[in-house]
C-alpha cells in the first residue's frame, strides 16, 4: 500500500478514497476485507456529543485501516437507541431495519469482490448486529463482529482503566478517554464531576436508562485521559489481527459471530 494511499484511509470520519485507491490496495489480495464502523446517534451526558459511539466506531476503525490492508467504508450513524429516548436529541432505528442496512452493505461489497465485511461496533444497544454475522456465518460468507468482550477486557488491562466493563456502562471512562484522545475539540466540560455508578440494570431494556440515571452517564468520566484513549485502541487494533487472519484463511471461518458490544451502550 502506498504511504499516500494509507494516509487517506486512516484520517476523518469518512474515508476519501478514490476507486484507484481501493484498486491498488486489493491488487494480490486473495481475500478483499472491508470494515464498517457502526455508531449511534443519542445522548451521552452533557460533555460528550451525540455521535459518540460513531466518533467511537470510526476511531477504531480507521486505526484498523492504518494497520491492515482492508477497506475502509463510512459510518452508520444512526442505530438501536431506544434505550436513550428520554434524552433530547437521541434518534434510533428499528433493529429490522439496521439488520436489512447492513446486510445490504455486505451483499453489495460481494458484488464488487469483496468477500468479508467486519462491522466495528461502537453501541452496545446494537443487539442485532450480532444476528447479521451469525447468520451471514451460518450462510458460508466471511463476516465478524469487533470487538468481543475479550478484546476489551484485554484492552482496558492494558490501558490501566480503573473502571470494570460492568461499571463503565455509557460515558465512562472508556468513551471519555477515546474521545479526549481522537477527539478532544468534541468533549465539553464537566466529565470531571459527572461520575455516577449503577451496576444491578437487570430491567434496562424493560425501563430504559432513565431508570437508572438523571444524568445519563453511567460511569466514572473523570478517571479518562488521552492517554488511556490511545493506549485503548492500540490493543484494539492489535487484537483484530486474530479476526483478520480467521477472515482471510484459505479455508474461511467456520463461526465468526461475536457478542454484543459491551462499551458505549
Amino acid at each position: 500500500m502506498s504511504d499516500s494511499t494509507a494516509n487517506r484511509t486512516a484520517h476523518g470520519v469518512v474515508p476519501t478514497d478514490t476507486t484507484e485507491d481501493v484498486r491498488a490496495r486489493n491488487a494480490g489480495i486473495p481475500v478483499r476485507v472491508a470494515v464498517l464502523p457502526v455508531g449511534s446517534f443519542e445522548q451521552h451526558g452533557p460533555y460528550l456529543p451525540l455521535a459518540t459511539d460513531t466518533l467511537v466506531a470510526c476511531a477504531l476503525a480507521r486505526e484498523i485501516a492504518g494497520a491492515y490492508p482492508v477497506h475502509l467504508l463510512p459510518p452508520v450513524t444512526v442505530g438501536c437507541s431506544h434505550e436513550h429516548a428520554a434524552w433530547p436529541g437521541t434518534v434510533s432505528v428499528s433493529a429490522p431495519t439496521l439488520y436489512a442496512v447492513v446486510t445490504d452493505i455486505a451483499a453489495s461489497l460481494r458484488r464488487s469482490g469483496v468477500e468479508a465485511l467486519v462491522v466495528v461496533n461502537g453501541h452496545g444497544g446494537n443487539y442485532v448486529l450480532g444476528n447479521v454475522v451469525q447468520e451471514a456465518s451460518a450462510r458460508g460468507e466471511r463476516a465478524g463482529l469487533f470487538p468481543a468482550f475479550e478484546d476489551w477486557q484485554t484492552a482496558v488491562d492494558r490501558a490501566g482503566v480503573e473502571s470494570s466493563l460492568l461499571t463503565d456502562m455509557h460515558a465512562g471512562e472508556i468513551e471519555t478517554s477515546i474521545l479526549l484522545h481522537a477527539h478532544p475539540e468534541f468533549v465539553h466540560p464537566g466529565h470531571a464531576s459527572a461520575d455516577f455508578v449503577a451496576d444491578d440494570r437487570r430491567h434496562l431494556l424493560t425501563t430504559g436508562m432513565s431508570a437508572y440515571t438523571e444524568s445519563g452517564v453511567i460511569g466514572r468520566p473523570s478517571l479518562g485521559s488521552a492517554e488511556k484513549g490511545k493506549e485503548l485502541l492500540a490493543s484494539l487494533t492489535e487484537s483484530f489481527g486474530a479476526l483478520f487472519a480467521l477472515l482471510t484463511a484459505d479455508t474461511g471461518p467456520a463461526h465468526t459471530a461475536a457478542g454484543p458490544e459491551v462499551a458505549g451502550a
